[in-house]
């Protein structure tokens, strides 16, 4: 037989009240700041065709890409790559794993995050990557030569980089936003959301997976000051950028990336800069969708300066498979080629993070952000030194470093200030090399269906 329930004594109601009084006010003193999230803005068409002879720069270089694929380790990719420093053993929590051959496309992502990475770096130790069900069965793993045999020609052919790093010990958020400011804004981690409510509201707004400021309202992002406070604030920033000193110098420049309807929104990166998300002129006239890069670039469309991310399903991130993505870079690349401006390119083509695949190289800590995990790095150019292998330390910021050093910009933070601008890999004194587009690859057919 259960008691009658018993009403609280005078005192026991006062404490009651006081404590949730106390509970009410500390939610609101400690509350995310609220706002308004803006509406989408579709891209511009196409970037008008530009003479980048006329813009002086150091050396004979008269465009720079900057091509980011997505969740690779420079052990994952190149570590039975000769003479680069690379393994074919690693450390887990101590004792020797062999690693075994990475599928082309995994039955699911690894996990990886901003905890993950500093787990798995564990001061330095190496050999923390298998936490979870996820990393225990794949991150010890890696490529074998005929699993990525353009991205290998590319490596025997032009320049490979065996000490390049991420921007950030951390996912992808705060590593694409390196690649366009030399800076997170604070983020170790990509933004949070409910995650019900988030796939919830891209449905009933028919929209992609977005971190920028036309996110929903409930996304936030951890971010940490100088002096290592932590606040959730939302993912819209509004710091200097790269195409900020560009526009200043009067430099035409693009950011390709799928857009506000398509998986791989994500990683259009300035759509987390206020100044240049919300404003529609701005918007048009540098950011444009990925799958018209082909064109543009055989058309000789491309700016001084181009950005370029994938759409997810070719980013190569290994829930999908490698194969299609490395088709899709093939493509890229043999399309700049055929164009008009080969000549005087230089394409840097990295991967964003470690995505969870282990690599035995300690990343150097040059702040509280980083460096991140090695990812490769290579560089192809008619200049680009044939068969080299760079190791001085790099990381995005470096690309930055180098677009800005040849068109004589200033830097926009310690880090491209410090960076090394990776002029070892090109060789000015040699006669422009010519183009060696490559055949695409027979494809599997997908393991699993993640459309």
């Amino acid at each position: 037989m259960s008691r009658p329930v018993r009403p609280l004594r005078r005192g026991s109601r006062v404490l009651a009240i006081s404590l949730a009084l106390y509970l009410v006010a500390h939610w609101w003193a400690n509350r995310p700041p609220s706002w308004d999230p803006l509406p989408p803005i579709a891209y511009g068409t196409r970037p008008p065709v530009v003479d980048a002879s006329r813009f002086e720069t150091r050396w004979p270089i008269k465009h720079v890409i900057f091509l980011i694929k997505e969740n690779r380790t420079f052990d994952n990719m190149f570590g039975r790559f000769p003479g680069v420093n690379g393994t074919t053993v690693g450390i887990d929590d101590g004792a020797q794993r062999v690693l075994t051959r990475t599928p082309d496309q995994l039955e699911q992502d690894i996990k990886h995050c901003y905890k993950c990475a500093i787990a798995a770096w564990r001061n330095g130790k190496m050999d923390g990557f298998s936490f979870d069900l996820s990393s225990e069965r794949f991150a010890y793993t890696q490529m074998w030569p005929g699993d990525a045999p353009n991205y290998w020609r590319w490596a025997e052919r032009y320049v490979l980089h065996d000490g390049f790093f991420a921007s950030a010990q951390g996912p992808s958020f705060p590593n694409h936003l390196y690649s366009i400011a030399a800076t997170s804004g604070g983020a170790h981690d990509n933004p949070r959301q409910d995650r019900k409510l988030f796939e919830e509201w891209i449905k009933a707004n028919d929209r992609a997976k977005t971190w920028g400021c036309d996110t929903m309202e409930d996304s936030l992002v951890v971010v940490e000051d100088s002096e290592g406070k932590r606040e959730e604030v939302p993912p819209c920033f509004d710091f200097l950028t790269e195409g900020d000193l560009l526009t200043e110098a009067g430099i035409p420049w693009a950011y390709y990336a799928a857009d506000y309807q398509q998986n791989g929104y994500i990683w259009s990166a300035y759509n987390a800069v206020r100044h240049i998300r919300e404003d529609p002129e701005i918007w048009q006239r540098h950011m444009f969708g990925v799958d018209g890069v082909m064109r543009d670039a055989r058309e000789g469309r491309l700016p001084p300066v181009t950005w370029i991310t994938p759409r997810f399903h070719l980013s190569e991130h290994p829930e999908y498979p490698f194969c299609p993505g490395e088709n899709w870079t093939t493509q890229v690349i043999n399309s700049i080629m055929a164009g008009p401006h080969w000549r005087d390119t230089a394409i840097f083509l990295t991967w964003d993070d470690y995505g969870g695949f282990y690599d035995h190289v300690p990343p150097p800590q040059v702040d509280r952000f980083g460096f991140g995990f090695r990812v490769p790095m290579l560089v192809i150019s008619p200049y680009a030194r044939e068969g080299a292998v760079l190791s001085e330390p790099a990381e995005f910021s470096s690309v930055l470093r180098f677009i800005e050093d040849n068109w004589g910009l200033t830097q926009l933070t310690h880090r491209d200030r410090d960076a090394d601008n990776l002029i070892e890999a090109f060789d000015f004194t040699q006669e422009p090399r010519e183009p060696e587009p490559l055949p695409l690859r027979d494809c599997p057919p997908p393991l699993y269906d993640r459309a």
